[in-house]
């Protein structure tokens, strides 16, 4: 039996749920089972409940068939408990390092008390931690274990579950049970503390409180839900009345429930406009339906607000609060002020094409900086000129790119009169990565990010904790995703990394890259089309090297001797190299041009045709890996500086564990699995598919046409993904080029 059991109710937090888990299953000590309660989340939290349980048996995953709440949910998950102690789990919050051994050892070393009280903290997006501000009331002071009486202060805290660990039989004893709604903790934590004749503190942070920046919390959503406060207070109420014994925390909890409904009354953002003088005359009523004789109020302004609510005053509270908002206002006025200063940088056209009216069938796409026409962006270009050709398509490109927009599309050079008219006016705005800090999000206007690659290596806010991989604002980072209405994801991996490290207010949509729309619907003409056009061979083995950028590295100097690999593999070998953009060029690779030994397509424009041309890919932590990954062909991975990347950039997986193929950390090691044909067997298709199957999941050659008909036609019925086993791919060269051979 274990000692401790932890309930940890999930509902969408796919993003934070595997860290929530990760922290508990690298605990210090074993002795503890998760009772975790899928809410019937829409996203995929129940699917990493079932992979996590699936290798851990200390987790039971309860699926609930509808969705309760998180109160209901939590008595779904108390029902299977069969620790001596329970604990409650919020999924998108963390234990700290050590917290079930310091938990375990305090309720041993105070006799085993009804509940043990422990500190937590708050955690921030950018870093911050913020300690609990009443983390003095868990002191040791006294005895190690009281009841309530001689410490009722300790009702001040939070009036949270999660802070506590309960002996199992208290809570069966006393029928504690979460009731729905809003502020469900409320009478779990008044009632159980106040019944409790055994509490024991203790002084040591053992949760890690996620202050998310978007989504998650009810007290930052505006609804009548937030009248669910006065059921709750019912309750608590209803059962001091059952209770005569506790008749003495009737004035201490009426003056928590008066604070309570005071909070939600002041807090901007929890109740509608239309419903706050309901709301209040309510609270009044409940105040002076409970009033106790002999109540004292709080004195200076707290006091005030108390006798509002007695009187039933809210006239005069609306002025107070209106005598708040009028400050915040002029707060406000000022930020606002110093914005608009700030866009005077952009110039006078800019601002006069902001409030200039939306053209609604304008679109604006960009793609690597306005480098290049390419990527997801390109395809979802090529899709919409299908799907909807009344559509206009303008494509933001640097000068020297100009050339490679298609014909009948529209060119604007980034940062002239016709760019900032485009930006200011198209209803959609589409980029694999973000437009600059100038622009801005207009009211209507629609941004789509398409990302440009599945992350290996740590991206967004989890590059905080690798700061010699970049000097990057976050926070303006932040200001930037926050312009996006939609986020494309080809799998449930980066859907899970992308919500988590851009925690902004987008919807996901899981449709696949639309760029590898191309690797599945490909046929043998456009496979024999790429490799004639890079002058290639019928009969060469062609391998494309694309190595990643390295922050570490000012240019690009492969840590490979291409020349050398070129020469071991023989004549009827040819090595693609594609440097990655970000170097540019480099005299290193006009070097091995000239010797004719290996081919540059470092300047290519489209990868995509790269991939179809070559036999296999070498690559080390590229996200080519995941595209070429869908063409079915051998992936090598030649890492001789794994540890050094791994320790400087970071990484979401071990790629030394789960490669898409071979691995060599050497050059006379990779030499070798490339003469020998080793890189192509039995073993690596199986490592192959596995990879296939968890980062290609959507890529079944209709993403682009995904994308097109939810975000430009409104369609919200999506095509229903082809089953993995049933897809195609465009044929390998070999098969491709068999007809031609024997004609």
């Amino acid at each position: 039996m274990p000692k401790l059991s932890l309930v940890v109710p999930v509902y969408k937090v796919q993003g934070y749920l595997p860290e929530c888990l990760d922290s508990v299953l690298g605990q210090d000590r074993a002795d503890f089972e998760i009772i975790a309660v899928d809410d019937c989340s829409p996203d995929g939290s129940g699917a990493i409940l079932d992979e996590y349980a699936a290798r851990d048996s200390r987790i039971h995953v309860i699926h609930l068939t509808e969705n309760v709440g998180l109160g209901r949910a939590r008595n779904a998950g108390l029902e299977k408990a069969t620790g001596d102690y329970v604990l409650f789990l919020d999924s998108d919050d963390t234990l700290s390092p050590g917290a079930l051994s310091a938990i375990s050892d305090r309720i041993d070393a105070t006799g085993e008390p009804e509940i043990l009280v422990f500190d937590y903290a708050r955690t921030y997006w950018d870093g911050r931690v913020r300690p609990n501000l009443r983390a003095d009331l868990l002191k040791a002071q006294g005895p190690d274990v009281f009841p309530l009486t001689e410490r009722p202060q300790l009702l001040d805290l939070l009036q949270i579950v999660w802070n506590k660990a309960y002996r199992r039989d208290f809570i069966t004893r006393t029928g504690l049970t979460f009731p729905p709604g809003y502020y469900e903790d409320a009478p779990w934590t008044f009632c159980s503390m106040i019944s409790a004749e055994r509490i024991a503190v203790l002084d040591r942070v053992c949760v890690l409180y996620r202050q998310r920046r978007e989504g998650g919390n009810i007290l930052k959503t505006v609804s009548r839900k937030h009248f669910d406060v006065f059921d709750q207070y019912q309750r608590v109420f209803d059962y001091l009345d059952a209770h005569e014994e506790l008749a003495r925390w009737r004035a201490p909890l009426f003056r928590k429930m008066a604070d309570h409904y005071l909070t939600v009354l002041e807090r901007p953002g929890r109740l509608p406009q239309d419903a706050r003088a309901e709301f209040f005359h309510r609270a009044s009523a409940d105040y002076r339906a409970r009033l106790p004789e002999g109540f004292e109020r709080p004195a200076a302004g707290r006091g005030h607000k108390y006798a509002l609510l007695e009187r039933d005053a809210y006239a005069t509270m609306v002025s107070a609060l209106a005598a708040v908002k009028l400050r915040r206002r002029v707060r406000t006025r000022a930020r606002t002020a110093l914005n608009r200063s700030k866009r005077g940088a952009m110039g006078a056209f800019y601002q006069s094409q902001l409030r200039l009216p939306l053209d609604e069938n304008l679109v604006l796409f960009s793609a690597y900086w306005s480098r290049s026409v390419s990527c997801n962006p390109a395809a979802i270009d090529a899709e919409l000129a299908r799907q909807a050709p009344h559509m206009r398509r303008v494509w933001a490109i640097r000068p020297e790119s100009a050339a490679a927009v298609p014909e009948g599309v529209r060119a604007v050079r980034v940062g002239s009169r016709e760019y900032w008219a485009a930006v200011a006016r198209a209803k959609y705005l589409v980029n694999n990565v973000n437009f600059g800090d100038s622009v801005v999000k207009r009211e209507g206007q629609v941004h789509v990010q398409t990302h440009h690659g599945t992350p290996l290596k740590t991206m967004g806010l989890d590059q905080q904790k690798y700061p010699a991989s970049t000097d990057m604002d976050f926070e303006k980072l932040l200001e930037r995703c926050d312009r996006w209405d939609f986020s494309v994801s080809s799998n449930r991996f980066s859907t899970v990394v992308w919500e988590r490290v851009y925690p902004c207010s987008y919807t996901t949509l899981e449709t696949g890259y639309p760029r590898n729309d191309v690797l599945v619907n490909a046929t043998a003409e456009d496979v024999r089309a790429a490799r004639a056009a890079l002058g290639l061979a019928d009969g060469a083995r062609v391998f494309l090297y694309m190595p990643t950028h390295r922050e570490y590295q000012p240019g690009f100097t492969p840590p490979l001797d291409l020349a050398r690999l070129a020469t071991e593999l023989g004549p009827d070998a040819t090595v693609l190299v594609r440097g990655h953009y970000f170097y540019g060029g480099s005299p290193h690779i006009a070097e091995l041009r000239r010797t004719g030994r290996v081919l540059d397509v470092s300047g290519h424009a489209r990868v995509e045709e790269l991939y179809l041309a070559a036999d296999a890919l070498i690559t080390d932590y590229s996200s080519a890996m995941f595209d070429y990954a869908v063409l079915d062909r051998p992936v090598i991975s030649y890492v001789p500086d794994w540890d050094v990347y791994s320790a400087v950039r970071g990484t979401y997986f071990d790629l030394l564990r789960e490669p898409p193929g071979v691995v060599a950390t050497t050059q006379a090691e990779l030499i070798g699995l490339l003469a020998s044909g080793a890189y192509d067997s039995p073993e690596t298709t199986a490592r192959r598919d596995a990879f296939r199957r968890r980062f290609c999941e959507f890529d079944d050659g209709h993403a682009a046409e995904r994308v097109v008909r939810r975000v430009f036609l409104g369609d919200e019925s999506p095509l229903p993904i082809v089953p993995f086993d049933d897809r195609s791919h465009a044929p390998t060269p070999a098969q491709a080029l068999a007809p031609v051979e024997r004609a």
